[in-house]
């Protein structure tokens, strides 16, 4: 088995741009974090710290830098979804972290039948009011602590989980799925009976949508995702080409769900903006070798056409054809903002959020993970290249740890994308937007390292946060449980050669 590197064996940032160009994937990479200003978030020179301009409703909002915090969910709210205490910590680290654009916080279930798990929040006459208190306190919190929040955005992610949806007992799917999918089905488990979502049921899909963004817009919150990725209800219609009737087969149908929700959201909350989180490639999923235990491709023979933006004859290679029509699809109905990312964390896991060491259900990973960094940040450029309109956030930035500020700078600079979106590392090292603008430094002992623990715990129905390096999670109960999950994944895979040590580079 192939041995990687860890990200903190390159002493430089020369020595990371040679190995990315030795594995063909090369990246802008500066030399230096530029230098501290003199004000908070106002870092005189940095792309990271310029403003940004968005069309607005027929007007122009201004986000105060280019630091994204994404939608993570924490697997903690209240039974009833309103936000709990864990919620909230959460949030109020994410306000004061110092980026200016917040999408959606986590993913919000439109309908009870919709939550990923039964602690996922969800948006309805009895928690908005939670909501919107949560959203205010935010907003409330940041000012005080940067001076303003005028140039702050706080979106809302509205979802369906659809095939992933276990929204009574954890651990436990019950599945809403868009089509038999020939591989995933097998993966769930699904009887024969089981049968997609009909068109009668995707129309109340629809109402409660827009029913959700209403009270968004009453909550005060400035946008909602209407979330198209990661395998979810809606990511699933877009490669639906076996469905029969108006939401199956050729392209228009496809898009169909998705011009419904924008439609519904237009019309029940005229005053809110949208936005898309979109997996603008899929894969083939990914199982576990049982002798090596590093990932690899499902077998499948002829053309494999369920994964969208891939190709039909190589799904292991992405194909931005159907991506790039939808965000030209969106910029004709006057959706400018996007969110890119890739595939799904329940299938490709190495895919979607790169990796060295997978959570306790997963697999070694069967590239370099600054390969899938690449593939990430490589279809954003291509996608902003090909759709100049769109407003854009980018995402698989966390792998890149010490060097994240160092490519993000450069990337934003030569305009690959117009955000910087973190994920993981804003779990751990919620500050390192501020730490970046306002001392052109980052912590180390702060930084994430993709050990995977927050995925591990929800992974065993615990709730998700760092428990290596954030010592409010380090003193929960749950940490021992995730110390002895990950202790007995070691010794069954101790015969399996491991990730190179620090500094090893092969």
């Amino acid at each position: 088995m192939a041995s990687y590197p860890r990200v903190a064996a390159f002493r430089t940032a020369a020595a990371l741009r040679q190995h990315l160009e030795h594995l063909g994937c090369p990246l802008p990479c500066d030399d230096i974090i530029q230098s501290a200003p003199a004000s908070p978030l106002a870092q005189a020179g940095s792309p990271l710290a310029q403003s940004l301009d968005l069309p607005w409703l027929g007007a122009t909002r201004t986000v105060g830098n280019r630091f994204v915090v994404q939608p993570m969910e924490g697997w903690d709210a209240e039974s009833d979804g309103c936000p709990s205490e864990l919620t909230r910590r959460r949030w109020l680290r994410f306000a004061l972290s110092g980026a200016k654009l917040i999408w959606g916080g986590e993913a919000v279930a439109v309908l009870p039948e919709a939550r990923a798990n039964p602690n996922q929040l969800q948006i309805n006459e009895h928690t908005a009011s939670a909501l919107a208190a949560l959203r205010a306190e935010c907003v409330e919190a940041h000012r005080q602590r940067f001076g303003r929040a005028d140039d702050l955005v706080i979106g809302l992610q509205l979802t369906h989980s659809g095939r992933f949806s276990q929204p009574n007992v954890k651990l436990r799917p019950e599945p809403i799925t868009a089509y038999r999918h020939p591989l995933l089905d097998a993966k769930l488990r699904l009887p024969a009976s089981h049968q997609p979502i009909t068109d009668a049921e995707v129309a109340r899909i629809v109402q409660a949508f827009g029913a959700a963004a209403h009270l968004a817009q009453e909550a005060g919150f400035d946008f909602v995702d209407v979330k198209h990725c990661h395998g979810y209800l809606a990511h699933e219609f877009l490669s639906a080409v076996d469905r029969p009737g108006p939401y199956g087969g050729c392209f228009e149908n496809r898009t169909r769900l998705l011009r419904e929700l924008i439609a519904a959201v237009r019309d029940a909350a005229p005053k809110i903006e949208i936005g898309v989180r979109l997996s603008a490639f899929d894969t083939i999923p990914f199982v576990k070798d049982p002798e090596t235990g590093v990932g690899r491709a499902v077998s499948f023979t002829g053309p494999y056409r369920w994964a969208f933006g891939a190709d039909v004859n190589d799904p292991l290679r992405p194909d931005l054809t159907e991506a790039t029509a939808l965000l030209k699809l969106l910029a004709a109905l006057g959706v400018h903002l996007v969110n890119i990312t890739g595939s799904s964390p329940y299938y490709a896991p190495h895919v979607q959020r790169p990796a060295l060491f997978p959570p306790s259900d997963g697999y070694l990973p069967p590239e370099d993970p600054l390969v899938g960094v690449a593939r990430m940040l490589g279809a954003a450029r291509a996608l902003k290249a090909a759709v100049p309109d769109t407003v854009q956030v980018s995402t698989g930035w966390t792998y890149l740890q010490n060097y994240l500020p160092h490519v993000a700078q450069a990337a934003i600079r030569e305009g690959w994308t117009d955000f910087v979106g973190l994920g993981r590392m804003m779990l751990s090292y919620p500050d390192l937007p501020a730490d970046v603008l306002e001392h052109g430094r980052l912590e180390a002992k702060h930084i994430c390292r993709t050990f995977s623990d927050c995925t591990t715990g929800p992974r065993h129905g615990l709730i998700s946060g760092c428990y290596p390096l954030d010592a409010f999670y380090k003193a929960r109960p749950e940490a021992a449980v995730v110390k002895e999950v990950k202790a007995v994944k070691a010794v069954s895979l101790q015969q399996v050669p491991q990730p190179a040590a620090e500094g090893a580079i092969s």
